[in-house]
């Protein structure tokens, strides 16, 4: 077998030790997961910056609120596609209307039992929003973090089994030791290739979330104040 062809990619692969072939074979799995989570959360935290952004404008279009909140329940009823921002919208406003309905019965309003109600069924709503975005963020963290770690681990045992090789030879060259360290360091950089997209996504995503998650909480007093004012 010509050098070449012991240097190859896939050669080293498969001439590595079992204990760095599974090292390389787990970092693989995770790299797969984790460009998976990474498609996801791009696609569901962009879907939820636009269906906010369509809400938002539909919400200070000056439109009746009942007209929006029928419309909001209308839509996840349907084909469960409404936004985060109108399913808070919605917990609120349906709070809101229950309490308003139970006072008029009694024959007196408590505007602060009422609206603490809706603000209350809000911020429920909001941490199950925030729960769904931030879905799957811990696990890029841990990849993002662990992952040159387990490389690293594979690289280390590969070339204690290269130099362990070095013993059983007469005259130690280059050409000898210079494979196994090869396949060693191929640990190391399947490793990095897990690890630096997950970085990458997290912070990006998180930086996403948090941006929702400030846009959510504005939305929250502000709709408690257009409620407070309602009620007076």
């Amino acid at each position: 077998m010509s050098v070449t062809q012991d240097l190859s990619f896939i050669s080293l692969i498969s001439n590595a030790s079992v204990l760095v072939q599974l090292v390389m074979a787990l970092l693989l799995l995770v790299s797969i997961m984790s460009w998976t989570y990474i498609f996801r959360k791009m696609f569901a935290i962009k879907s939820a910056q636009v269906q906010t952004e369509e809400f938002e404008r539909a919400f200070w279009s000056g439109g009746n609120l009942n007209a929006l909140y029928e419309e909001a329940t209308s839509n996840r009823r349907r084909n469960g596609k409404s936004g985060a921002l109108e399913r808070i919208f919605e917990s609120g406003m349906g709070e809101f209307i229950k309490g308003k309905a139970i006072f008029a019965g009694k024959g007196q309003i408590d505007q602060g039992s009422m609206i603490d109600g809706a603000r209350r069924a809000m911020r429920a709503a909001y941490q199950r929003e925030m729960d769904a975005l931030e879905s799957h963020l811990a696990f890029l963290a841990s990849v993002g973090s662990v992952s040159p770690y387990v490389g690293l681990f594979g690289t280390v045992w590969g070339i204690m089994n290269a130099f362990r090789g070095l013993a059983n030879v007469q005259q130690a060259t280059l050409a000898s030791v210079a494979p196994g360290i090869a396949e060693a360091l191929i640990a190391t950089a399947i490793g990095l290739f897990a690890a630096i997209p997950a970085v990458v996504a997290y912070n990006r995503y998180s930086h996403d979330i948090d941006r929702l998650a400030i846009r959510f909480e504005s939305f929250i007093e502000e709709f408690s104040n257009i409620l407070q004012r309602q009620v007076r």
